[in-house]
């Protein structure tokens, strides 16, 4: 079984490896929204929609298929190393051995967007399903320190900007630190705001699920890490 990652919604991003697995899979599932994506390469396989109700039950199919000889492609979003944890481990605790495909991510696409350096990001996604205060302390954490931008997922739909934002100023970070919002990257209707968290706490709007937040190491932190370059 092999598992494809499609990019961030672009079909242009999809990468050439990632578009001859389809090309030669006998079987292909995925989120409908995902397999619209890469539909034009699917003009052999018998293609699978699944949801979150009966994922489960599209991959026991699926590994059926496998044991009778049929190459089968699973397709998630993005990168399947930043947000394809969980569809990952039922795959692996279906199959001995998968192959894994990554994809671009809209992690690197809003670096793109902001003129930053994954060297000088940290990542922090609220996409796990989890108690989510850890992930914030860690956020207020790095904002405090102030050494690196922050790129953030947040999660559709308890914790979207306005109320992260909120959260971050009854923290103590303050309400003029800058931050950028892209929706819908690479998409039709990509859309970025941009503004200080205090006026992203006043924000009524709302976001799309596929929103993703830029945080600024201030001009002070990066006058700061100008001397802790080192050589790798």
């Amino acid at each position: 079984m092999t598992v494809v990652a499609v990019g961030p919604g672009d079909a242009l991003y999809l990468t050439i490896k990632g578009r001859e697995a389809l090309q030669k899979a006998d079987l292909v599932v995925g989120f409908k929204t995902v397999l619209d994506v890469v539909q034009p390469w699917l003009e052999h396989a018998e293609v699978k929609p699944m949801s979150y109700r009966d994922q489960e039950d599209v991959l026991e199919y699926a590994t059926a298929q496998v044991a009778l000889g049929r190459s089968c492609v699973v397709c998630c979003w993005g990168d399947l190393n930043v947000s394809a944890r969980e569809l990952l481990a039922r795959v692996r605790r279906r199959v001995d051995h998968v192959e894994l495909i990554p994809g671009i991510s809209s992690v690197q696409i809003a670096c793109a967007r902001s003129e930053i350096s994954l060297e000088d990001v940290v990542f922090i996604t609220l996409h796990q399903r989890k108690e989510s205060s850890s992930e914030l302390e860690e956020l207020v954490h790095y904002l405090e320190e102030d050494r690196r931008h922050i790129i953030l997922l947040p999660r559709p739909f308890d914790l979207m900007p306005a109320a992260i934002a909120g959260h971050l100023i009854d923290q103590g970070i303050p309400g003029q630190r800058t931050i950028t919002i892209f929706q819908r990257l690479t998409l039709d209707g990509e859309q970025a705001w941009s503004g200080s968290l205090e006026e992203c706490r006043g924000l009524t709007q709302e976001f799309s699920d596929l929103s993703i937040m830029v945080l600024p190491r201030s001009a002070e932190g990066s006058a700061d890490s100008g001397g802790d370059q080192h050589g790798t």
